[in-house]
């Protein structure tokens, strides 16, 4: 049944689903790489369809922006829907120079400045990571489309606008290839009700050569990073 923020019915929703946060990702990928796409969810503008992937069923759903938004559609996704494999296809700024513009980058793991575990009252500190068998899949998947990546811890934080502007330099030091708002929420959600998870992330902006995309660019180009995921709904 219906939840407060999916109206999808039982079955609308296929287990392996991309997760956007911008909801017009979701559109657009749906518009451009799902055969046969409905659209299950208007809730709230964060815009949810499924389709058919090379003959398999895909779904994609925007989830919004930060740790308490993803956190909230994964556990219903999960939970009430019954989503087993769940793909965030979102971007991120790099913490590092090698790691540049369009690159791609899946978190092995996702360090964060969140109290998100405390909910889960855990007697010590909870280490947020991919599932290993989607993060080989995609990695074979980039390898196979010839497409470069980088494989490494990433930070989800809390913050986007930080007093302290120079924060990113102590998880630069550790590492930590680039920073964005979301993996490590659903990491632990996934964990905690027995899915998969994995972000998969194009570089967007980059914190130490200050380059920077467009948010059409963000939408409608980062295109490789799709494919990816994508390819993980094919058995």
């Amino acid at each position: 049944m219906p939840t407060a923020h999916i109206e999808a019915r039982p079955g609308d929703i296929a287990e392996t689903i991309l997760l956007p946060g911008d909801p017009l990702r979701a559109r657009f990928i749906a518009e451009n790489f799902l055969d046969g796409a409905v659209c299950y969810n208007a809730v709230r503008g964060m815009l949810g369809y499924t389709g058919t992937y090379k003959g398999f069923p895909v779904s994609v759903q925007g989830t919004g922006m930060g740790m308490p938004s993803i956190g909230i559609y994964s556990h219903e996704l999960i939970s009430v829907y019954g989503v087993r494999n769940l793909i965030r296809v979102g971007s991120a700024g790099s913490l590092q120079e090698n790691v540049r513009i369009r690159d791609i980058v899946l978190g092995v793991a996702a360090s964060t400045n969140s109290r998100y575990a405390h909910n889960f009252g855990l007697p010590g500190t909870f280490a947020p990571c991919a599932d290993f068998d989607l993060l080989m899949k995609a990695r074979a998947s980039a390898d196979a489309m010839g497409v470069s990546v980088h494989t490494g811890n990433i930070l989800s934080s809390d913050v986007f606008y930080d007093d302290n502007a120079d924060a990113w330099k102590l998880w630069a030091k550790m590492g930590v290839l680039a920073v964005e708002m979301e993996a490590a929420a659903l990491y632990m959600n996934a964990a905690r009700l027995g899915a998969k998870a994995l972000a998969i992330l194009t570089v967007s902006d980059n914190l130490v050569t200050h380059e920077l995309t467009t948010s059409e660019e963000r939408e409608k180009t980062f295109t490789d990073m799709m494919k990816i995921a994508l390819e993980l709904a094919v058995k």
